[in-house]
């Protein structure tokens, strides 16, 4: 079996966007969730962008590479917004109780705020379906390194003790993935508050905080 791409490194050393391929990517953004992906036409992103249909293709040979760049980008954006909430609890050298508690809310408020996701689960289960079940090995290991990652910096910093981090991260990221495949659940995800209190009884035991 092919060795996977490490989608980590991959989605955070992404080069910044240049105007043109920033405009690009919102244009196709806006046109999956007007139309979904398969009715979204390259000469429709073009349209929306502003740009010659022979640029758009220079940039994305195809249609498929677009949205490939498109799902980079989403993955970006999750992972640097959960990367903030985790720099806030770092600067104030929060204990690994609170910082649990709050990467728990981070990934659970990322995932319900993901439009992409929800209306390609709605609409067209078809193509978004085998990236979360079937094929969804990619989407396993980017959530589970970046949890093995949180881990092992709590466990430098003396927060938690030692232990190999890689199968309680994959649980985690198994769980997130069938939160966003099912999101009818009788855990209080719709609660900020709620929420918090169920990660402190229910979620923080996983990770032996002392």
């Amino acid at each position: 079996m092919a060795r996977l791409t490490k989608l980590l490194p991959l989605v955070r050393n992404a080069g910044p966007e240049d105007r043109n391929q920033a405009r690009v990517l919102d244009a196709a953004l806006l046109a999956f969730l007007d139309f979904g992906i398969k009715r979204t036409s390259m000469v429709e992103v073009a349209r929306r962008c502003g740009l010659s249909l022979a640029t758009l293709y220079r940039r994305f040979a195809s249609k498929s590479d677009l949205i490939q760049a498109v799902a980079l980008r989403q993955s970006r954006d999750f992972i640097d917004e959960v990367d903030a909430v985790l720099q806030r609890q770092v600067d104030r050298d929060a204990s690994a109780e609170d910082q649990i508690v709050e990467l728990f809310a981070a990934f659970i408020n990322g995932l319900r705020g993901n439009e992409l996701v929800h209306r390609l689960l709605a609409t067209e289960p078809e193509l978004v379906l085998p990236f979360l079940t079937t094929r969804g090995a990619p989407i396993i290991e980017l959530g589970r390194d970046y949890l093995a990652e949180f881990v092992t910096r709590l466990q430098r910093e003396g927060k938690l003790p030692d232990y190999d981090p890689a199968p309680l991260a994959e649980m985690i990221a198994r769980t997130a993935v069938s939160l966003a495949l099912t999101p009818q659940t009788v855990i209080p995800l719709s609660d900020d508050e709620a929420m918090r209190r169920f990660a402190r009884d229910h979620v923080v035991v996983s990770f032996r905080v002392p």
